[in-house]
C-alpha cells in the first residue's frame, strides 16, 4: 500500500443541504483529481415557470431552497418589475429588505452554529457539541427564530413565504404587529456581536488564497436586491449584462452547471465576496466588530467565512432594527401592475451568493422561457480549487484526518444542494 497514492471518496457530504459527494484522487504525492459531486436529478424549476403567469413566479421559486426562499422570490419580483419599468421604492422598498434580513439571520445562524462550528471544535454534529457548549447552542436557536419571526410576520410563513408579490406584497403587517419585533432584535443584536467575538476564538487554518470575488455593489447601502454586479479584479456591469459575461459549463460528474467569467476565470461568491467588496458599507457597528475579531477590510481565507457569516448577522439585525424604527406604513402594499411584452433581469445576494433571473414574457404576462443561475452552482469550481490547494500540503495526514478538513474546506461555503442532508459514508480506495 503506498501512502503516496490514494483515492478519498466521501459518498454522501454531512452538514450541508442536500446530496453531493466528494472525490479526491492522491497519485504519487500529487493531487491528481478532485471533484464535488452533486447528483441530485435535475428539478426543472425553469421549465414548470414556462406558460405561468408572472406572479405565479416568486411562489414557484421559492419551493427552490427551503432555507433561502426570500432571495427566490426577491430575484423574481425585481426580474418581472424590470420587464414591466416598474420600481419599487420608499417603504415599500425597505419592507424588502427587512425580509431580506430575517433570511440571512435564520441562513447564517443555521450554518455557523450548527453546521460549520462542530467542524472547529472537533464535533461530528451539533448534537453531541451541544452536549459540551448548551448556551452557545440555545442562544443559537433563539436568535434563528429572531429570522424565523421577520420572515414569518411579513412573509406569511416561516417556510416557503407566500406574502411576497410582484409590486409589494398582499398585506402589510401594521406598526402594532411589527412592535415585538424590535425588543427581540436588539436582544438578537447583542447576541449576534457575542457570536462574532466568539467565532473569532475558533482554531483556523491559514489558507489565504488568490479568489475573485464577486457580488453586488450599492452606492448607499450593503447589498441585498439591487446594485452592479462588481468583482475585485475588474468586473464592474448593471445587471442585464450578465449573460454577456457569465457561461455556464456542464461537467460529467455534476448535475449541477459549472460557471465562469468571460469563458474561463473561476470566480467567488457569497459572504467572503460580500464582504470584501462592501465592507464600506457595513453599520459602523458591524464594521467595529469585524476588526475587533481580526478582520481587515477584505477576506481571503475561506475558513474564517464563519467569523464573516457572523459578522453579516450583526449587520443584518442592526439593519432590521433601522427600518423597524423608522418604520412608515406605505399608502398600498403594492404597486400597480400592467403586464406587458420584455424582458427582465435581476440578481439578489442570497445568504450563500448572487442568485440571477432573467425572464422573457409576452404582453398577457406570461413567462415563455426562464433561467435560474444560485450560487452553488457558481462556487463549484472555485470549491473544487481550493479542496486542490488545500489537500496537497496535508498528504501526510490520515485519511480520517484529512477527509475531515477537506469536508470542513467545502462547508466553508455552506453549499446549497437542496432541501435535505444525509449521513457520511466513506470509502478509502488505495494504489
Amino acid at each position: 500500500m503506498n501512502p503516496q497514492s490514494r483515492t478519498l471518496k466521501v459518498d454522501y457530504l454531512a452538514r450541508v443541504e442536500g446530496e453531493g459527494a466528494m472525490h479526491l484522487k492522491i497519485h504519487n504525492g500529487q493531487v491528481d483529481e478532485v471533484r464535488l459531486e452533486i447528483f441530485e436529478p435535475p428539478r426543472f424549476f425553469e421549465a414548470f415557470l414556462q406558460g405561468r403567469k408572472y406572479g405565479e413566479a416568486p411562489d414557484i421559486t421559492a419551493r427552490i431552497c427551503g432555507i433561502c426562499p426570500i432571495a427566490y422570490q426577491m430575484s423574481a419580483v425585481h426580474a418581472m418589475e424590470r420587464a414591466f419599468g416598474i420600481t419599487v421604492n420608499g417603504p415599500l422598498r425597505e419592507l424588502r429588505r427587512l425580509i431580506y434580513c430575517g433570511e440571512w439571520i435564520e441562513s447564517h445562524v443555521l450554518h455557523v452554529s450548527m453546521l460549520h462550528a462542530p467542524d472547529f471544535l472537533g464535533y461530528p454534529d451539533v448534537i453531541q457539541m451541544s452536549q459540551d457548549h448548551p448556551e452557545i447552542v440555545q442562544k443559537a436557536l433563539k436568535l434563528k427564530k429572531t429570522g424565523n419571526d421577520i420572515v414569518n410576520l411579513l412573509g406569511g410563513r416561516e417556510i416557503h413565504p407566500i406574502n411576497v408579490r410582484v409590486g409589494g406584497f398582499y398585506r402589510i403587517p401594521t406598526k402594532k404587529e411589527f412592535a415585538p419585533l424590535i425588543e427581540r432584535l436588539k436582544w438578537a443584536r447583542e447576541t449576534a456581536l457575542e457570536m462574532v467575538r466568539w467565532t473569532s476564538t475558533l482554531p483556523q487554518h491559514e489558507f489565504e488564497q488568490d479568489y475573485e470575488f464577486v457580488a453586488l455593489r450599492h452606492p448607499d447601502e450593503y447589498p441585498f436586491n439591487e446594485g452592479r454586479l462588481v468583482s475585485n479584479k475588474g468586473l464592474d456591469i448593471e445587471i442585464g449584462e450578465y449573460e454577456q459575461h457569465f457561461t455556464e459549463l456542464h461537467l460529467p460528474h455534476s448535475t449541477a452547471l459549472h460557471s465562469v467569467i468571460d469563458g474561463a476565470r473561476t470566480y467567488f461568491t457569497g459572504p467572503l465576496a460580500r464582504y470584501s467588496l462592501n465592507f464600506d458599507k457595513l453599520s459602523p457597528l458591524a464594521q467595529d466588530a469585524a476588526k475587533e475579531a481580526g478582520l481587515g477590510s477584505a477576506c481571503n481565507n475561506p475558513f474564517q467565512s464563519i467569523i464573516v457569516r457572523s459578522v453579516e448577522t450583526l449587520y443584518a439585525c442592526d439593519e432590521a432594527l433601522r427600518i423597524l424604527e423608522q418604520f412608515v406604513m406605505p399608502d398600498q402594499p403594492a404597486v400597480e401592475i400592467e403586464p406587458q411584452a420584455g424582458t427582465g433581469y435581476s440578481c439578489t445576494e442570497a445568504p450563500r451568493g448572487i442568485l440571477y433571473h432573467r425572464y422573457q414574457l409576452d404582453d398577457n404576462g406570461l413567462i415563455m422561457n426562464a433561467k435560474i443561475v444560485p450560487p452553488t452552482s457558481q462556487n463549484q469550481r472555485s470549491i473544487e480549487n481550493d479542496l486542490r490547494q488545500f489537500a496537497l500540503p496535508r498528504l501526510d495526514l490520515s485519511d480520517d484526518d484529512l477527509t475531515w478538513q477537506c469536508e470542513q474546506a467545502i462547508r466553508n461555503y455552506d453549499p446549497c444542494i437542496s432541501c435535505s442532508t444525509h449521513f457520511l459514508k466513506l470509502h478509502i480506495e488505495r494504489t
